[in-house]
């Protein structure tokens, strides 16, 4: 009997055993499947931020890696140029470009003036244009100072189309009109043609120049823009001196126009009444 309850209590210790052994094994296995599964979660996700965070670096690098190639490309290929290919100007660009076209402008009508006072017929008007032609090589004169204090470089590469255009207007009054007061008439439109040019030009430099602290240079190119301002005026009172003398002269002509018509019916009449 002692031995039967042995043996059964050596059986139920072994099916405890086993019990607990497989319990324990199961969670076990639960508990390392578990963590398993949580670290690769984990694992997955640390991989996939790294990889995310990689990704995003590399991109970025890559785009201001790039940026800075377009950059360069676009310093190499011209700075201050926008995309369509124009320079960007600056009021000191415009300054220069003014300077430089009223410069051309000033050393065309120096060559034109003196052909002006040959062609004009009024001692007056010839004495106007010879005095201006003193003024324009002042003008220049100091143009050249303005270049120096600028530290510019005062050149004729680029001819002033306007003055070249208003010249050719005078030249074509000199060619086709006859001496007399409406030429002289023509001639004084035709100069105060440029001297309005000038003044615009002058004027606008001068703001420039004042705007961008160049008072020393406004001081200088301000007496010229005076002068441009009285030669005009002159020319205005002249032309309504000679513009009188052309009004009388067209009087004149259109009543000797008148009498020779005139006699010249009075001899067909008297051919057909006698003849």
């Amino acid at each position: 009997m002692a031995t039967l309850a042995s043996k059964k209590n050596d059986k139920k210790s072994q099916t405890s055993t086993s019990k607990s052994s497989q319990t324990m094994n199961s969670k076990t296995s639960q508990d390392g499947s578990s963590k398993t599964s949580q670290d690769g979660t984990k694992s997955s996700q640390d991989g996939t931020s790294k990889s995310s965070q990689e990704g995003f670096t590399k991109a970025s690098q890559d785009g201001s890696s790039k940026m800075g190639s377009s950059s360069s490309s676009s310093n190499s290929n011209g700075a201050g140029k926008s995309k369509s290919g124009k320079q960007q100007k600056t009021l000191e660009n415009l300054l220069e470009d003014g300077l430089k076209d009223i410069y051309s402008a000033e050393k065309q009508l120096m060559e034109a003036l003196p052909k002006m006072a040959k062609a004009a017929g009024s001692e007056e008007l010839q004495d106007a244009f010879e005095e201006h032609l003193q003024q324009t090589k002042r003008h220049i004169e100091r143009l050249d100072k303005v270049f120096a204090r600028l530290e510019m470089e005062a050149t004729e590469e680029e001819e002033c189309e306007a003055m070249k255009g208003l010249i050719t207007e005078a030249e074509k009054v000199i060619e086709e009109y006859a001496p007399s007061s409406v030429k002289d008439s023509a001639l004084i439109i035709c100069a105060q043609k440029v001297e309005h040019y000038e003044i615009a030009s002058y004027g606008s430099i001068c703001e420039l120049a004042d705007v961008l602290g160049h008072g020393a240079i406004v001081n200088l190119l301000d007496r010229t823009l005076q002068e441009e301002g009285d030669t005009d005026h002159k020319l205005s009172a002249l032309a309504q001196q000679i513009n009188d003398e052309a009004f009388e002269e067209s009087q004149q002509n259109s009543e000797s126009g008148r009498g020779g018509y005139q006699m010249s019916n009075m001899s067909n009449y008297e051919e057909a009444d006698f003849g």
